[in-house]
């Protein structure tokens, strides 16, 4: 059994992104077989194998082509879920590529078809099919745009849906791909690879690639594929601290903005407590000022009722001696006013 393992993102870069015919006609048939349309040309934008560790902020793309159309395509190895949200970032590749387009003096329907291909070796998506096609529809599968114009696709290939146990000769194109890509460690060891190798044209073409893998070559790659890994568990963790100090801050902020609202509360209810204070004070000053009006207008009532019953004595003492009419005179009165008292 050989070390060489498809799965591993670096050989599989390797495989079909060198720069080399036999690596290129690999890449072509990849591409014929799970895009599902004729692959004449095609030109490898990053062949290189990456050996930067240092700057992984941005997205990498595993394997980044160019058809003889200007049709851009992104094919990715993800052995594994990770701490990230695969879909999302997916659809962010995907969204990146289409709009690293340059647009300038054009316009927009020159945009040229972006594709990201990804190989999954985990289940994502809850149906039975092993590979996807995603576009922009509604909620009742009605595209945005007219199919033959939709140029944003996402294409997802579920390796691990593969029936590991189906027998050869029901297998598709699609189906004998992937289980090469699952076991062509094995090599001739295992019974279907050999079948495949000795009778599959296309798979013969992968199994040379393989081939040029050497032990020493298998060690570099899983070298560079563990440092980047670390890498990228690094950036990660990075992150995440990153996005807890954001957090932590966000949440100081917060803090002490409620702090502020308190003080600013308290401040309010004890200004409302001092309105209060003085409006009950102004209540029973005026209840007081009633209080004392009452008592006045008592007594001046008082004072009425005697000069009235002083009145009525004068008058009943003068009428024994006058007239209603001098009395009226005498005392500056009426002599309706005179008759009351009488």
């Amino acid at each position: 059994m050989r070390s060489a393992n498809l799965l591993n993102d670096f050989a599989f870069k390797y495989v079909f992104g060198e720069d080399c015919k036999e690596a290129n006609d690999a890449l072509k048939s990849l591409l014929t077989v799970f895009l599902e349309r004729k692959v004449n040309k095609v030109v490898v934008k990053n062949s290189e194998i990456v050996k930067d560790y240092s700057k992984m902020k941005s997205p990498r793309l595993d394997l980044l082509v160019e058809f003889d159309d200007q049709t851009t395509v992104d094919l990715e190895m993800q052995l594994r879920q990770t701490k990230d949200n695969l879909p999302i970032r997916f659809s962010y590749y995907l969204a990146r590529l289409h709009g690293s387009q340059e647009l300038e003096g054009k316009y927009y329907g020159e945009l040229k078809e972006t594709i990201v291909l990804v190989f999954f070796n985990v289940n994502l998506i809850d149906n039975n099919r092993m590979c996807n096609t995603f576009t922009l529809r509604n909620e009742e599968g009605l595209s945005f745009v007219e199919e033959s114009q939709d140029r944003m696709k996402l294409r997802t290939v579920e390796m691990a849906k593969l029936d590991l146990n189906k027998p050869l000769k029901d297998m598709n194109e699609q189906e004998k791909m992937i289980y090469y890509f699952l076991n062509c460690h094995k090599g001739m060891d295992d019974s279907k690879i050999k079948v495949m190798i000795e009778k599959d044209g296309v798979i013969q073409m992968l199994e040379k690639r393989v081939e040029t893998i050497s032990d020493d070559g298998w060690k570099k790659i899983i070298e560079d594929f563990q440092k980047l890994h670390e890498n990228e568990e690094r950036m990660e963790r990075q992150l995440e601290l990153e996005e807890a100090q954001k957090a932590k801050e966000e949440a100081r902020k917060v803090l002490q903005e409620a702090n502020k609202l308190k003080q600013e509360a308290n401040k309010q209810v004890e200004e409302a407590e001092k309105k209060f204070e003085d409006a009950n004070r102004r209540v029973a000053d005026a209840n007081k000022q009633v209080e004392e009006a009452n008592k006045q207008t008592e007594l001046e009532t008082k004072r009425a009722d005697v000069a009235e019953k002083q009145i009525q004595d004068m008058i009943l003492r003068l009428s024994s001696t006058m007239d209603v009419k001098a009395m009226a005179i005498l005392l500056n009165m009426s002599v309706d006013e005179i008759k009351k008292y009488i």
